[in-house]
């Protein structure tokens, strides 16, 4: 891709040195392209999404064993609003997810683990989901990025080391966020240098936001190292990726956590290096290779924080449109006005959307499917955004005692909040989807308009020319392989992803250049793919219902909903393709001036200001602390939370 940035025109360095970073982030293209991919191109890659991704019945059946155990503990046991109210998660409790093997569910079973797939994991998840977000968070934190690096990177050695006692009772943290590090995984401030002996690596910086930090066993660490490149003859920083452990010199765990307004249980740490001397041996795969490393462990983090919101949101569907038909209102059920009804449905169809995409996911992954980045940041924006708004919408049903704690839907929405900003925030994944999943139609756009003077490409070049300044669409793809009974479903989402492609074609046309800080568009070109996906995943999943027979009431639910999301969904992508042209964009920015303006004239001593603010660090009023929970600093033991 460097030569299309050399290319751009008009763009500042800053965004042509965050291209280009982003570009080094995610390395080379995958040879063949997946299913969001192929949509932007106007294409459906139906072989995989038909039939949906099936799990191996052996596996299937060995988990629902182990989830019959789960969600007896879960409903009999686990201190949900316990550990809500007291800000902490026991060490038994923890203990015994252990002891039920739910915390190395993954690992294999050469290690003490239970050698499961990634959609039994997150079907664990699901069910955990529902009864607490906070425990939810500590599995999968430990799990899906804590330890994921080890096994998908660590040595022989390493993996006998560790593995064990990860998957029966040490839990792991990852530690990848930094005070001025968030959603810039390739920012790292933390440094690693090799020691003069050769021996060690010394380390040094800080790390937050680092879940389950403080009774961890071993960390995930994420670094930036200064190596040679011999390709650019120049020295540059790459990141690494190094395991610590808590009782190595240099290592200060100075603060364990911090009172939050969801996920209360979960703590998250703030680690301080200071010339931490870390064994050679602890490296995790190669020098250089830590972002690498770090996406991966986020494809599987993405899914199980899908699969947890998944969770909260089923449950809240069904408190919620329990209270709809029970509280009544002028005599009559609330479930009786068509404003609560088209709340109820939009729940019921949400629902099933979402798990539809988050196990069209992981069925991919499960397949080893070369190239899914897109899905798994897909399937993390569907389920975290469309799961709010069943929480939301659940919580309006339910008034003034959905906001009463013993009902516990308010913890719900509490701790599902945090999923539209945890794992990539929800704007940067916007973003994200925007550009990766264009990336490649773009350079080819570029390529065609380059070589338009050359005779060979005059017919490729026309034809482009006709649909980008004439409107004159391609044909819609042509599904092949689903059932006849949704015919009518398959040919609105054909013709949507003509549509959408062609859409992006245009809008990529109009704006050129200025489409890398029109974020904006990539906003609603993003969405149209959220709900894209969302329809592909929902019409497999009903495609396998009617092919496995599913019939009576449970067919005529899902055929109902599943019909709504797909009309649904297709409305909202369309009032997004309109708004790429008819939309308040320009007056934001002609107002953004004043607005700034007037934030740059308040007083910062009244205000909370970021630590690390370039412009305006220390000029914040101080934060009270009076009445907050506080949590003290140092390592501490599954024993000692209590």
């Amino acid at each position: 891709m460097s030569s299309a940035i050399d290319k751009m025109k008009g763009i500042s360095e800053a965004d042509r040195k965050q291209i280009e970073k982003a570009q080094e982030m995610l390395g080379p293209d995958p040879e063949t392209m997946g299913l969001a991919k192929n949509m932007y191109w106007g294409n459906i890659r139906e072989d995989l999404i038909f039939p949906y991704p099936e799990s191996d019945p052996a596996e299937t059946a060995r988990c629902d064993e182990v989830l019959a155990k789960l969600v007896h503990y879960l409903e009999n046991e686990h201190p949900s609003v316990q550990i809500d109210q007291e800000e902490i998660i026991p060490g038994w409790a923890i203990k015994r997810l252990f002891e039920l093997g739910i915390m190395g569910m993954t690992i294999p079973q050469e290690y003490g683990g239970g050698g499961f797939g990634i959609t039994s994991y997150n079907r664990a998840l699901e069910q955990i989901g529902r009864h607490c977000g906070s425990t939810a968070v500590l599995v999968s934190a430990h799990q899906s990025i804590g330890c994921r690096a080890l096994f998908l990177f660590g040595t022989d050695e390493q993996k006998q080391a560790w593995l064990p006692k990860l998957a029966t009772e040490m839990v792991s943290a990852f530690c990848l966020s930094e005070p001025n590090v968030g959603s810039d995984a390739g920012g790292q401030e933390t440094t690693l240098e090799v020691s003069e002996d050769g021996e060690y690596y010394i380390l040094n910086g800080e790390k937050k936001w680092a879940t389950s930090g403080c009774y961890s066993g071993m960390f995930t660490v994420m670094t930036k190292q200064k190596m040679f490149d011999k390709r650019k003859n120049k020295e540059v920083e790459k990141v690494t990726a190094v395991i610590v452990t808590p009782d190595m010199d240099g290592v200060d765990i100075f603060s364990r956590n911090r009172s939050k307004v969801g996920i209360r249980g979960t703590w998250q740490a703030r680690i301080r290096f200071t010339n931490c001397k870390v064994p050679r041996a602890n490296l995790l795969h190669k020098e250089g290779k830590g972002l690498a490393l770090a996406l991966s462990c986020l494809n599987y983090g993405r899914c199980t924080l899908s699969a947890g919101m998944l969770g909260a949101a089923k449950r809240a569907y069904e408190q919620a449109g329990k209270w709809g038909q029970t509280r009544y209102q002028f005599d009559r059920p609330l479930a009786d006005f068509e404003m609560i009804q088209d709340y109820m449905v939009k729940m019921a169809a949400f629902t099933y959307a979402t798990e539809a995409v988050l196990y069209l996911t992981t069925g991919m992954m499960d397949r080893n499917d070369e190239d899914i980045m897109l899905e798994t940041a897909l399937c993390k924006l569907f389920c975290s955004e469309i799961g709010w708004m069943v929480m939301d919408d659940a919580t309006q049903i339910m008034g003034g005692d959905g906001q009463c704690t013993e009902n516990e839907l308010e913890r719900g929405w509490r701790d599902s909040r945090i999923n539209r900003i945890a794992e990539g925030a929800t704007e940067v994944m916007h973003s994200f989807v925007f550009a990766y999943g264009s990336k490649q139609l773009g350079e080819h756009l570029m390529n065609v308009k380059d070589k338009a003077a050359n005779p060979k490409f005059w017919g490729k070049g026309l034809k482009l020319g006709a649909e980008m300044f004439l409107g004159m669409k391609a044909s819609a793809p042509h599904v092949t392989r689903l059932s006849p009974q949704l015919i009518e479903l398959q040919t609105i989402f054909e013709e949507l992803v003509r549509d959408f492609s062609h859409a992006l074609k245009v809008a990529l046309k109009d704006n050129q250049d200025k489409i890398i800080t029109r974020q904006t568009i990539q906003r609603r070109l993003s969405w149209c793919t959220i709900w894209l996906f969302g329809m592909a995943a929902t019409l497999g999943r009903l495609d396998r219902s009617l092919r496995r027979g599913v019939s009576g009431a449970e067919l005529d639910y899902e055929m109902k909903v599943g019909t709504y999301y797909i009309k649904y969904a297709n409305s909202k992508s369309r009032e997004e393709i309109r708004g790429l042209k008819d939309n308040v964009d320009e007056v934001m920015r002609e107002a953004i001036g004043v607005v700034r303006g007037y934030i740059d004239s308040l007083p910062s001593e009244k205000y909370a200001i970021h630590e690390k603010s370039p412009n305006a660090q220390g000029t914040g009023r101080e934060l009270p602390q009076d009445f907050i929970k506080q949590f003290g600093s140092g390592y501490t033991s599954l024993d000692d939370l209590k």
